[in-house]
């Protein structure tokens, strides 16, 4: 877990104060560099690779294979592609996992994603949630709106997409994860359109939702994978494609190891086109699992992304988020003037 929040740390702050060891009368820490950071990370996770057992002893506790899948997360994106690919490939190879089946838009808000669920053939990692107040998943909330009927706390509708915008038109509409998106006028129109991704009519509160975090799934395996070894031979490779397919059959109601109608051809892509490709992939797969941003900045594509979608230019600043002010205070051995991050 230390290597978890260290890793979502250094990728939205870059080096961080590294606390290793409990020890509370030393609280005043030098910041790190993101190579320490990192080097971390990946000692840690090699450790638990090596000492978690391979099935969890309770729904939620980690395993080798979350290990596994985490290293593979990490050395994607370090850029250290062969690596990435060959772990994510230990994962595929154990046979343990395999993507549900679903064949509606309410199978995946049920079978895939249900606030019922304990566990499923495809999850690896998931932050657990439990129907009680202050311990449930707080995301539907932020998620829904009330006339959706979805989520029984209303909902911030905080995100929402527009049926003219060209990400939405171009996305193919036998998906069914395109069904995930209503269309609901909240004042802004009568184009907008709120997820119905994460569903809850039984929540006991805004923040008490029977939802689990899926934080890493089988899909996220297989698309590591088709990117990495790509990215690692300079090419789409055949396995590659086969597990990129494999999430897009599901997603199409088909079954995901059979060959499909729906099935992408090797042929039409080259490096660049394929990378593209599956970052599309992994935005209808991952929608509301706070990888987008992440994604697009790893693969240098972020300001391009969002000047398309908003006519505005980032500032190099905003690829990284700004210390805290309170962390300044708390911890003397930050120094403002040298430690904020580069604009803050």
């Amino acid at each position: 877990m230390r290597a978890f929040n260290y890793f979502q740390l250094v990728r939205n702050w870059s080096g961080v104060p590294l606390r290793t060891e409990t020890n509370m009368n030393e609280t005043d820490l030098k910041k790190s560099t993101q190579e320490e950071v990192y080097n971390l990370i990946i000692s840690d996770l090699l450790a638990a690779e090596a000492s978690l057992p391979d099935n969890p002893s309770v729904a939620g506790r980690p395993t080798r294979w979350a290990a596994k899948t985490m290293l593979a997360d990490v050395y994607l994106t370090l850029g250290k592609f062969a690596e990435a690919r060959d772990k994510a490939e230990e994962v595929i190879e154990s046979r343990k996992f395999s993507l549900v089946p679903i064949t509606t838009k309410t199978d995946f808000q049920l079978k895939v994603w249900g606030p019922e669920l304990v566990s499923t053939s495809e999850e690896i990692f998931y932050l657990k949630y439990t129907r009680q107040p202050d311990q449930g998943n707080y995301m539907l909330w932020v998620s829904n709106h009330p006339d959706t009927k979805l989520f029984n706390f209303g909902g911030a509708y905080v995100l929402y997409l527009d049926v003219t915008s060209d990400y939405y038109t171009s996305w193919d509409a036998g998906d069914l994860r395109k069904a995930l998106w209503d269309k609901i006028n909240f004042g802004l129109g009568t184009n907008t359109l709120v997820s119905s991704k994460f569903t809850d009519q039984q929540a006991v509160s805004q923040n008490g939702a029977g939802n689990d975090d899926p934080v890493y799934g089988y899909s996220d395996v297989l698309l590591i994978y088709a990117e990495a070894s790509a990215r690692a031979g300079n090419g789409p490779t055949a396995a590659g494609l086969e597990a990129l397919n494999t999430v897009r059959r599901r997603a199409y109601a088909k079954p995901s190891t059979e060959a499909s109608a729906i099935d992408l051809e090797l042929a039409d892509y080259n490096a660049d086109t394929f990378l593209d490709r599956v970052l599309t992939e992994r935005s209808y797969e991952f929608q509301l699992g706070g990888k987008r941003w992440l994604d697009l900045k790893r693969t240098g594509k972020a300001a391009k992304a969002v000047l398309a979608a908003t006519g505005k230019t980032i500032a190099q600043k905003h690829y990284l988020w700004p210390i805290p002010v309170s962390e300044m205070n708390y911890n003397k051995g930050l120094d403002p003037a040298k430690d904020q991050n580069p604009g803050y």
